[in-house]
């Protein structure tokens, strides 16, 4: 079976449906249409804004392995986290497991390397479709950064997240092996594991990073090795 066909029945096995539009793949259901877009994160990318975000600012590093340092997204979803590294000079690899959200995911960037505002920043996005754990454990690469979100978006507080995000809920449930996760990020030895939690969340596999920095609704968890 193809991939989008894996997609697509998968999407169908959870009681949605993955479209191809005029527009781009879409995921619909429940009288809701996701369709992802990188270009409603352009007004984050602009210079002055995009220093200033959280994750930006967590995920810097002195010294890193040559002049575009290398960050892994070992939970990609659909890639605006990724978009803002990539604009801040970052290549990025971004890997996602759900064959549906992948699909979603690597159509979006697709159209997106056709905008001459986002084509930049998306040159150095590499996608991978799987599981992040064994690349990560096998020590085949040498990130400066390894970035995780395990905290699924449905069980985010803003009732425009929530909208946003419910059908993907109905695909997966909130990741259930963020300790792995953890312990293989660190095993591939980067200079910083970034992890995204919620404000008063605790912390990942009860590890107590070296700082956090904390916005309004989230707080970034950094690990410094």
């Amino acid at each position: 079976m193809q991939p989008l066909e894996t997609a697509q029945a998968e999407a169908q096995r959870c009681g949605l449906a993955l479209c191809a539009t005029t527009s781009g793949l879409a995921l619909e259901g429940e009288g809701m249409t996701l369709l992802p877009n990188f270009r409603e994160v352009l007004p984050r990318l602009k210079p002055g804004r995009l220093q200033r975000e959280l994750l930006v600012r967590a995920a810097r590093v002195k010294h890193p392995h040559n002049d575009s340092p290398l960050a892994l997204d070992a939970t990609a979803g659909l890639g605006e986290d990724a978009l803002l590294l990539a604009a801040a000079g970052f290549r990025i690899m971004l890997f996602e497991r759900n064959p549906v959200i992948a699909a979603l995911l690597q159509d979006a960037l697709k159209r997106a390397a056709a905008d001459p505002e986002l084509a930049d920043a998306i040159e150095r996005m590499t996608f991978v479709s799987g599981d992040s754990i064994a690349t990560l454990a096998g020590g085949t690469l040498s990130p400066d950064v390894v970035y995780l979100d395990p905290m699924f978006p449905a069980r985010r507080k803003s009732a425009a997240v929530k909208k946003k995000f419910q059908l993907l809920h109905r695909l997966e449930d909130p990741c259930s092996d963020a300790e792995e996760l953890l312990h293989a990020a660190l095993a591939a030895n980067p200079r910083k594991v970034v992890i995204k939690r919620p404000l008063k969340g605790p912390y990942l596999a009860g590890i107590t990073p070296s700082y956090s920095l904390e916005g309004k609704a989230v707080r970034y968890d950094v690990i410094a090795q």
